[in-house]
């Protein structure tokens, strides 16, 4: 069963939650890129694969997490309870039965869920996608599945906020099959280190960017 990539930065607060939802056979993998709120010690007590990434950036942690993977399917998720474990084998099925080399999870909002000037960002990113790939995407799919070693051999250099963008950007430019599956996107535990904050989302504006040029 496929092995699930956890990026975490103070998540203390959603971590039983995410982890109490997994599917069974599907293993944790939590990348502690720093926290101090004690997030390892509580993923670590829960009884999920804790691994650590002092390097700062979102991108460096789902590197290391990658490859920390063993499984030939890797997952990636967000871990502040905006998106529910329960949903990832809506996400490998089609990867898992070799109809799509990248599958994402398009985001369903909930009410309060996707703040508007998250979402005017990601519709801007999401067009530009479009436009070069020529794949007909909705949302850049914070919940992703796709092979390890593909993902791998894809040579992603982005180690901060423009990790995801650059990862459909080499798919699609090596011919991956690019599929999307709806999924509910529920408010986060806590404050968005990304969209919560002006700084955060000019943070990822900048990675982003660098990515598409």
């Amino acid at each position: 069963m496929p092995d699930v990539v956890l990026p975490v930065l103070d998540e203390a607060e959603a971590i039983p939650w995410v982890l109490a939802r997994m599917p069974a056979g599907y293993t944790p993998i939590v990348v502690d890129n720093g926290s101090s709120d004690g997030s390892a010690e509580i993923a670590s007590r829960l009884d999920a694969r804790v691994v650590s990434e002092p390097r700062p950036g979102f991108g460096a942690a789902c590197f290391a997490g990658l490859r920390a993977a063993t499984d030939d399917l890797v997952c990636f998720m967000d871990c502040d309870g905006s998106l529910d474990p329960a949903e990832l084998p809506l996400v490998v099925e089609p990867a898992a039965a070799g109809r799509a080399d990248l599958v994402l999870g398009r985001r369903r909002p909930e009410p309060g869920a996707w703040p508007l000037h998250a979402r005017v960002l990601n519709a801007a990113l999401v067009l530009e996608l479009r436009r070069r790939t020529g794949a007909p995407l909705r949302d850049l799919g914070p919940m992703r599945a796709a092979g390890r070693a593909e993902l791998l051999a894809l040579g992603i250099r982005d180690r901060r906020f423009g990790w995801p963008l650059e990862m459909v950007l080499r798919a699609a430019a090596e011919g991956w099959r690019v599929e999307e599956v709806p999924v509910t996107y529920r408010a986060r535990s806590g404050r968005s280190k990304v969209t919560g904050t002006v700084r955060g989302t000019a943070r990822a504006v900048r990675d982003m960017a660098a990515a598409l040029r």
